[in-house]
């Protein structure tokens, strides 16, 4: 690997080890094994550099914890998604460095437009994916709901990544998920749902 390479996986190792806030430009170049002039000659700054390795990193662990959900996914009934969430969050354990990283950088929106900028982006990457998913599993959805439908997941996603930070063992688990849910679309069109998943319908295993 090259230098800029070196840099972003030094910067990667960093988030893991001292998370975002806490991150300085000598951890990196320890890390990685190059030097400080080589992160303005690649990043321009050390900032950039990490937002450059947390996007990577995000985007990475997105796409796995993606896959994870959807492997073997028989269809897209309430049993099948509650599994899909309890595998997901039984890999949360896994990313926490990166987790606990994520939320930091959030906090750092209003003072970094670049990073607003780079995670808005990341964002709307991840809502395309999540059309391209939603229209496999129910090929009847139309662009903009299948659009709708990925951007209530991705915030249910952030909101439980939150809950699951703060108290792993009261945060809800894939079955409370999929019933919430179901309570909510009840009272919306007054129709009673007769798909819930039971109660523990999960998966002992991370999924892998």
């Amino acid at each position: 690997m090259g230098h800029r390479e070196d840099l972003l996986e030094g910067a990667k190792r960093c988030l893991h080890e001292k998370g975002y806030a806490r991150t300085t430009a000598r951890d990196i170049v320890a890390a990685s094994g190059t030097n400080l002039a080589s992160i303005g000659y690649h990043f321009g700054s050390k900032e950039a550099l990490l937002n450059a390795a947390l996007i990577e990193a995000i985007t990475d662990m997105g796409n796995e914890l993606i896959r994870t959900s959807t492997k073997d996914m028989a269809g897209p009934r309430a049993a099948d998604l509650a599994r899909g969430w309890d595998k997901v969050i039984a890999r949360f354990a896994e990313y926490r460095p990166l987790l606990v990283a994520q939320l930091e950088a959030w906090a750092q929106l209003e003072r970094s437009p670049e990073l607003r900028e780079e995670l808005a982006n990341r964002y709307e990457q991840d809502r395309a994916m999540g059309v391209e998913v939603a229209q496999q599993a129910v090929p009847s959805l139309d662009e903009r709901t299948a659009r709708a439908l990925a951007a209530v997941t991705s915030a249910i996603a952030d909101g439980l990544v939150v809950q699951w930070l703060l108290d792993p063992e009261r945060a809800p688990d894939g079955s409370e998920l999929v019933l919430g849910l179901q309570a909510l679309t009840s009272v919306l069109t007054g129709t009673p749902s007769t798909d819930t998943p039971a109660p523990g319908d999960s998966v002992e295993s991370s999924g892998t």
